[in-house]
């Protein structure tokens, strides 16, 4: 397993090993005892799957608040996404500035998002599924959201000419001017 720390450095791109031959591929998608030690000491209590039936689909900004804020292991299993975090922690140097990285079934990369990051994506390709493991449960009272489109962020969703396609429920997030200290910056994450 290889780690690629962005340019926000608390979110990063992991690389499982592949072995492959004519036949195709094999893959540990995740090791607890790797992660922990290469990444973060976490423990993940849900997988989650979600299905996009069109290109130029938008989920997100997503997060959970306290006391039930979530880090999320992203990883495309069939199609392609732009993924998008959004540092949204009070105090970061960062506040405000986005990382993506395009992940997919065939590259088989995946996306390590620690909680205080707003999070989407954006399907590259029709019928794309991603599948991602949480560090909490849903919790609904905590659910929230920050606007996909708040031109502060400058997030260049490639939809080309065509207008996203997002829930009515991911229309109406606040701005991040609107949206009020979150999360609190405690300084980079300790990595193992």
């Amino acid at each position: 397993m290889e780690v690629q720390w962005l340019a926000i450095p608390d979110v990063g791109v992991i690389r499982p090993r592949r072995l492959a031959d004519a036949r195709g591929y094999f893959s540990e998608a995740f090791v607890d005892r790797l992660f922990r030690s290469a990444v973060a000491d976490v423990t993940f209590v849900q997988d989650n799957h979600a299905l996009s039936r069109d290109k130029g689909v938008i989920r997100g900004l997503h997060f959970q608040r306290p006391p039930h804020a979530q880090g999320k292991l992203v990883r495309c299993t069939r199609g392609r996404i732009l993924d998008v975090a959004v540092d949204i922690r009070s105090g970061s140097p960062t506040y405000g500035k986005h990382v993506s990285a395009e992940i997919s079934a065939e590259n088989g990369l995946q996306i390590w998002i620690p909680a205080g990051f707003a999070h989407g994506y954006c399907t590259l390709e029709t019928d794309t599924e991603i599948s991602y493991k949480v560090t909490d449960y849903y919790a609904p009272d905590c659910d929230a959201g920050l606007a996909f489109d708040d031109p502060a962020l400058g997030i260049g969703w490639p939809t080309g000419d065509h207008q996203p396609i997002l829930s009515a429920r991911d229309r109406t997030h606040p701005c991040l001017a609107e949206l009020g200290d979150v999360f609190s910056y405690s300084g980079p994450s300790a990595r193992p």
